[in-house]
């Protein structure tokens, strides 16, 4: 919320948002005669429709009052969609423009009288939604100027030709840190105590009511070699802190997460055991060669965590870890705070090439089919901890979206250091600097009522790249998914994107790889969507799209995506590269059944991804029964009428890739998988905007389906027909397939619930279940909330 100020001294109170298609009809009576010379005769709808970020302002009474579109793309035909960076690096080679740190403005409509504030309000509106966006470019006609308006927030760098016309265009551009500059961090002070402290208070009185009223000021004169304070400051005024220590407690660590993907957080060592022994009798032991595989892909598959909305939450960003799974202590290198766009020579040699190749060869999440318990076997590390632990952290709510600009210090602090690490309680809502931390995957025995994050300093580096495969790329991407289930597939596709672009059958194929420091990083493979009226009419895919306004090519089907969990915080970026590079604007992943796909190698298996966290699932819809015979030729197509193999359908678009997606870390338990135990989950996890990670069913008979068991056996079952909650369908004997493999992916049997954790028995009250597990005791000691 913001408060304009019109010339005549008339204020309005403005609020942001993302544009919605209800506005359309605002947005257009906006538009004047100088807005079309300025940004062309635009399709709004159309716009709207292909545009990567929307921001829409309005007042108390809902009126729009300003609207303004980004694309990741130029406008005016100045530049090809899949390479405009040569273009604008030629117009000023100072300024280090990348797909990753730039937008362009496509259009911006204001009310006369406020047009001047409301450009400057969506301006900081986009940067702040965008961290890593540094430039917005506006591209008009030579011959136009920039207006009264515009003229505030851009500054002309140069003019480019078009590729249809022969007529010149003026680039300007707009700087991040202009309005959103990014943070100074230093080393803390005594006197930043004043300043913090409301801070910390606004959020929580925990640690002043425990530690006393001075206990900032007092860590920070306790900071030695292996304990540092660091605070961001604005102004000459403290608007952040971090408190970081280099020990932590490794051995807890190991026994209550799986930490294979990052070495156990520990420097590789020639005694470090990563296999388990050959069991006995069997030659050649292939238990060892599958073990590596399980113990290096499967963990994590499950790790999709963030996209948290800053305009979710507005209050102080006050967040206190606690030290159940640390010690303390820390180890102390001074170094300056260092910028985001020259990031190269932010890392030392030693950490920014060598880091990265072992994180690839050894850590890469990629896409495997469910994970499976792969035995009692765990690793053991021999070498020294490369981990330091964040004990403190807090940062206003106006800097929150700038939190990751701490990191390049801290680590600075210490240089034998790879990891960050942080642990936060499961209730404890993910803020901004989390959403660039991997959650680590718990070992079903673990103990710890916390979330361990981890991050890498090589995800510092923002010189990610995407691009076409091409031949060379064919020893990275072996050595990235040499360790994955469907790998054989992934280089199959490969070799049949260098030979012919396309599949033996004729469908186009495109393969595009991730790299950093000159190693690839990910990969992903995509094929022309060829299935489009199945999809129209056995899912709700327009609740996202307006249909009409995308072609046919424009639609892609993700195969395979696998990236290095260390840059698991670009995966938006690279679903973002793909649909530019492959001039798509929709893409759309099918999850089969295990059983349908099986131990299938073959061009067109499919591989449970990584990034099914930024992606949304899509609703089935209910079918209409046809009698084909009676109809004859009135019978709707083939495509609709068709018993195709059942799959979950998850899809992401232009729109989508900078909307952020809030995590839900809460434990919620469901007992009983009856038809209001699938409906309540049903609700939650077709939930668009939010990510429920902690979810569990438990029942003695798993899933309902086709063939479920006797009325006798079915204890958790409980029958009621005559149900008429949303998403049950009360006629159907299953539910739908898209629900039953989300649901799959949950822990589907009985584990120790603690009492944090939310319990929704969804059965014939707790007297069942009481007489039915021996387990109940514990179940009905944690807080039930009866459907």
């Amino acid at each position: 919320m913001s408060i304009l100020t019109s010339p005549r001294g008339k204020a309005e109170v403005v609020h942001c948002r993302r544009t919605q298609s209800h506005d359309i009809y605002c947005i257009k009576n906006l538009i004047r005669k100088f807005t079309q010379k300025l940004f062309g005769n635009l399709n709004v709808i159309h716009l709207l429709e292909k545009a990567n970020l929307a921001i829409t302002l309005h007042n108390d009474q809902e009126e729009i009052m300003a609207q303004a579109t980004f694309l990741d793309y130029p406008n005016w035909n100045i530049a090809r969609q899949h390479d405009w960076v040569s273009v604008f690096r030629e117009l000023d080679s100072e300024i280090p423009c990348t797909p990753l740190n730039t937008l362009f403005m496509h259009l911006f409509v204001a009310v006369d009288e406020y047009s001047v504030g409301c450009c400057k309000e969506i301006i900081r509106t986009v940067f702040r939604e965008v961290p890593e966006l540094h430039f917005i470019f506006l591209i008009v006609p030579s011959y136009m100027s920039l207006g009264s308006t515009l003229i505030t927030v851009f500054e002309q760098v140069g003019n480019a030709p078009s590729l249809l016309c022969d007529e010149d265009f003026t680039v300007h551009v707009c700087h991040r840190h202009s309005h959103r500059p990014q943070l100074h961090i230093r080393e803390a002070r005594v006197e930043d105590h004043d300043d913090l402290m409301p801070i910390f208070l606004r959020h929580d009185t925990v640690l002043r009511e425990t530690y006393g009223e001075y206990f900032l000021g007092e860590l920070i004169e306790a900071g030695d070699e292996e304990n540092h304070a660091v605070v961001c400051e604005v102004e000459g005024a403290a608007v952040g802190f971090m408190s970081v220590c280099s020990r932590v407690n490794m051995q807890l660590l190991h026994e209550c997460f799986d930490l294979g993907p990052f070495h156990g957080l520990c420097t590789p060592h020639p005694d470090d055991v990563l296999r388990p022994p050959p069991k006995p009798g069997l030659r050649g032991s292939p238990g060892a060669e599958l073990g590596r595989s399980s113990q290096d892909t499967q963990r994590t598959e499950e790790e999709p965590q963030e996209a948290v909305s800053p305009e979710a939450r507005e209050r102080v960003q006050g967040r206190i870890t606690k030290d159940a799974a640390v010690e303390e202590a820390s180890s102390p290198v001074p170094s300056g705070n260092t910028g985001e766009v020259e990031d190269t020579g932010k890392l030392s040699q030693e950490h920014s090439a060598d880091d990265v190749g072992y994180s690839v060869s050894t850590a890469s999440s990629a896409s495997v089919s469910l994970p499976e318990e792969t035995g009692s076997f765990r690793p053991t590390y021999r070498g020294a901890s490369a981990a330091f632990r964040i004990q403190l952290f807090c940062v206003d709510e106006k800097y929150e979206a700038r939190s990751l600009d701490f990191m390049n210090f801290v680590f600075g602090l210490f240089p034998d250091k790879n990891f960050c690490v942080i642990s936060l309680p499961h209730l404890t809502p993910e803020f901004v600097l989390i959403q660039n931390f991997v959650k680590a995957v718990p070992f079903s025995t673990c103990t710890l009522e916390q979330d361990l994050y981890i991050f890498h300093r090589a995800g510092l580096l923002k010189s990610i790249t995407i691009r076409l495969a091409t031949v060379s790329d064919t020893p990275g991407v072996e050595k990235l998914v040499s360790t994955l289930m469907l790998n054989k597939s992934i280089l199959e596709d490969l070799k049949q994107y260098n030979e012919a672009r396309r599949d033996p059958d004729g469908t186009p194929l495109q393969v595009f790889v991730a790299e950093v420091a000159e190693q690839v990083a990910g990969v992903a493979v995509i094929r022309d969507e060829m299935d489009i009226e199945y999809i129209r009419s056995h899912y709700n895919i327009e609740d996202f799209i307006y249909f009409s306004h995308h072609q046919r090519e424009e639609h892609g089907r993700l195969y395979h995506f696998a990236l290095n969990p260390v840059f698991r915080h670009y995966t938006k970026f690279f679903l973002k590269e793909i649909l530019r590079l492959g001039y798509k604007s929709c893409l759309y992943y099918a999850v089969y059944p295990q059983a349908k796909e099986g131990k299938v190698q073959r061009s067109g298996a499919r591989s449970l991804t990584s990034a099914l966290h930024y992606l949304v699932p899509v609703r089935p819809r209910r079918q209409i029964v046809y009698p084909l015979e009676k109809l004859g030729t009135n019978a709707p197509s083939k495509e609709v009428s068709e018993d195709a193999v059942s799959y979950a359908l998850n899809h992401t678009n232009r729109k989508l890739t900078l909307e952020p997606k809030i995590t839900i870390n809460a434990k919620i338990v469901v007992v009983g998988a009856s038809s209001v135990g699938i409906s309540f989950l049903d609700t939650l996890v077709f939930c668009s905007h939010l990510k429920f990670s902690n979810l569990t069913l438990i029942s003695t008979h798993g899933l309902p389906g086709k063939k479920l068991l006797g009325s006798e056996q079915r204890k958790f079952l409980a029958s009621d027909g005559r149900t008429s909650l949303p998403g049950v369908n009360a006629a159907a004997t299953s539910p739908p397939w898209g629900l039953c493999f989300s649901l799959s992916l949950l822990k589907c049997h009985l584990f120790r619930v603690t009492y944090s954790d939310h319990l929704i028995i969804c059965n014939q009250l707790s007297g069942t279940l009481r007489s039915s597990s021996p387990a109940a005791e514990i179940l009905l000691s944690s807080h039930i909330i009866c459907l």
